[in-house]
């Protein structure tokens, strides 16, 4: 991973092996609660054959469940079917971009740092970390493992939220995810909400304390969402209106056009533009 973030020996080979499972998967998915205790059991034997320790898979499965709370989430995600006023106006937009210039304010050693390091300046940043928790304010209340597990057992994305369990497996076992942390319905970890594949891949120990705690640490969630931007194609100087060169990286945040826009419309006003 890029400048402090912590990896233990070994640990980048066997993450690669982990989130590309050597063995063809026994668990089969479902699309109600009835199986889904069985399919814990058969999930793991899978991963303990791919390599997580039984003392890992032990204490992440100590108290997961059948998530209905996620499954009623993935099926009604209608926010992103608003307009761009809409939107802007059911999220709190003027709110974001003007608690967003104060916190732009108070942290500017931070950001600073953040775009000479990474070429991402602050309003884009910023109005990520405000859309997704309010800035640190509300990070969710689902039980992290249980809505990642139960969509990875669920039918619908079985394949993509496997490769997220594994990744929380992984973030357990090194210790940057607590088995009971709690998070968003889909299991978005954190102060700008990152799936745990995404952590393992883009997560930055931005405050340089040896961890990568997107929950407690502001340097960690920030510089970590920098990195993810640029790791997307993200060019300094660029403009990231849409038609411009960094729109594509915002693109790649989130999937809704209109989240999108907002991010890009947020992050100008904050930023002064």
């Amino acid at each position: 991973m890029h400048k402090t973030k912590c990896v233990l020996a070994g640990f980048a080979a066997m993450a690669a092996a982990v989130l590309m499972p050597a063995t063809a998967s026994a668990a089969q998915c479902g699309n109600n609660a009835a199986g889904f205790d069985a399919w814990v059991q058969d999930f793991k034997a899978e991963a303990a054959a791919n390599g997580i320790s039984s003392s890992v898979l032990n204490k992440a499965f100590a108290n997961v469940s059948y998530n209905k709370a996620t499954i009623r989430a993935d099926r009604g995600q209608k926010s992103f079917k608003l307009s761009l006023d809409q939107f802007l106006q059911k999220r709190g937009g003027p709110t974001i971009v003007a608690r967003g210039k104060k916190m732009k304010a108070q942290n500017a050693a931070l950001f600073a740092s953040i775009e000479r390091s990474y070429g991402v300046p602050a309003g884009p940043l910023i109005a990520i970390w405000g859309m997704e928790t309010g800035f640190g304010g509300f990070m969710g209340k689902e039980h992290t493992l249980s809505a990642v597990s139960t969509l990875a057992y669920d039918c619908r994305r079985s394949d993509y939220f496997t490769n997220q369990l594994y990744a929380a497996l992984n973030l357990v076992q090194r210790g940057d995810l607590s088995p009971d942390a709690r998070g968003a319905a889909h299991g978005e970890i954190g102060q700008t909400q990152f799936l745990p594949a995404n952590v393992l891949k883009y997560g930055v120990d931005g405050d340089g304390n040896g961890h990568v705690d997107m929950v407690r640490s502001r340097a960690d969630a920030l510089v970590s969402t920098a990195n993810f931007l640029r790791g997307h194609g993200w060019r300094p100087g660029a403009g990231y209106q849409p038609g411009e060169p960094n729109f594509g990286a915002i693109q790649r945040w989130n999937a809704a056009s209109v989240y999108q826009q907002a991010i890009a419309l947020m992050g100008a006003q904050i930023d002064g533009g």
